[in-house]
Formats: C-alpha cells, structure tokens, sequence
C-alpha cells in the first residue's frame, strides 16, 4: 500500500477527496441539531463582512495549488510532508465530529445585498450548514499549508522567502479571519484548528527527524518491503 501511494500520488489525493467529501457530506446530512454549540464573548465582537468571502473561498484553489505545485516543483519528501499532517488533521475533525455534534449560531438572519458578494454569502449559507465546525477544517488547512511554504521558501533567495513567505502568511490571516467574520465559525473553532495544526505539524517533524534516522536503517527497509 506504501508503495502504491509513493508512485501514485495523485490516485492517492483523488482517493482521499472522495473519501473527505463523503464522509463531510454524509455529517452535514446527519447532524443537524449539535449537541454541543460554541460560542464566546469574542464572536459578539467581530461584525459580520461579506467581503470575506474572496480568502473564504481563495481556500479551495490554496489546497490543490499547493500540493501540486509541490508534487511537480518540489521534493517528493516535501509533498509527503504535506500530506500527513493535512489528511490526517481533516481526518481527525471529522472524526470529532461524527462523536460530538457541534454547530455555531452566528449567522446573521439575513445577508442584504444583490451584489456578488451578497449572493456568494448566501450561497455558501444554503449549501453548508452551520454544523461540524470544531475544529474548523479551514483554519486547519490554511495554518498548515502556510507552515509548508514556509518550509519550502527556505532555500529560496533572500527577496523570494521574505515577498513569499509574507504573501503566504498574509493569506493565511486572511482565511482565517474570514471565517469569523462570515460567521462561519467561533473563535473557539478557529483557536482549536490552530492549536491541532501546530500539534501535527510537531508530531510530522518528530516522525520525519525518526524515519531518517541512521539508526533508523534496518527498520525502516524492513517496512519499505511490506
């Protein structure tokens, strides 16, 4: 199975789509009243802004962009290096979720407006319920893909690591801050997708430090052949 997922990498991330986007939609369909519903003093101070729906939605060309570029530009090491803690985080909240039904009651009762933004707004209210949202799967991704380009960025130039790894920070304030402030999330989703981000990302450090380890050598061949 190793193997298969090291010469066929983008089977593996088409595999992984089709397993996320079933297991996603079949707890949208389940959950609809949550057992447990987060909310914080903070969430009242932060106004609702349609606008945010451009970094909201920037999210879903950020993942695939990324892992690709990684796959075609990068190391083959640092596209694995990706992958665990972003599959297996998105994992892990879907898993917390399908035990503890959450949900937020933050939206407003009514986006005005017949602009694109208003419109989009509403969209994204009518196809994706206010429920399984802790941690948030947003803020998950966006810390960790932004951890990757960081990683990546290091052994480029001076001018080049600092414009991109400023433009990756920025986008990914920007994501997660829109989650808030489209009131798609509390604060305590977006806390807890940072905290699980950096939690795996250590744990994919401490893996990655184990496995290239000389003395590491007579185990790790052992399970290259399985």
């Amino acid at each position: 199975m190793r193997s298969w997922c090291r010469n066929h990498p983008i089977a593996f991330m088409a595999g992984y789509l089709v397993f996320y986007l079933a297991f996603f939609f079949l707890l949208e369909k389940t959950v609809q009243v949550p057992d447990l519903v987060l909310h914080c003093a903070l969430d009242d101070l932060i106004p609702f802004c349609k606008y945010a729906i451009i970094p909201y939605y920037l999210w879903f060309a950020w993942i695939p962009g990324t892992l690709f570029y990684l796959l075609w530009r990068a190391s083959r090491w640092e596209f694995w290096r990706l992958c665990l803690p972003l599959f297996l985080g998105m994992t892990l909240a879907l898993l917390f979720c399908a035990v503890v039904p959450n949900g937020v009651y933050l939206r407003p009762a009514h986006v005005p407006g017949t602009d694109l933004f208003a419109r989009a707004v509403r969209e994204l209210y009518h196809t994706d319920t206010p429920t399984n949202v802790f941690p948030s799967i947003h803020v998950l991704n966006a810390v960790t893909l932004d951890l990757a380009w960081q990683r990546h960025l290091r052994r480029s130039s001076l001018t080049v690591r600092r414009i991109g790894g400023a433009a990756s920070h920025l986008l990914m304030a920007a994501i997660v801050a829109s989650t808030l402030l489209l009131k798609q999330h509390s604060v305590m989703d977006a806390m807890a997708g940072i905290l699980l981000a950096l939690l795996l990302n250590r744990m994919s450090d401490w893996l990655t430090a184990w496995w290239y380890a000389p003395q590491n050598d007579r185990l790790r061949k052992m399970l290259e052949r399985v």
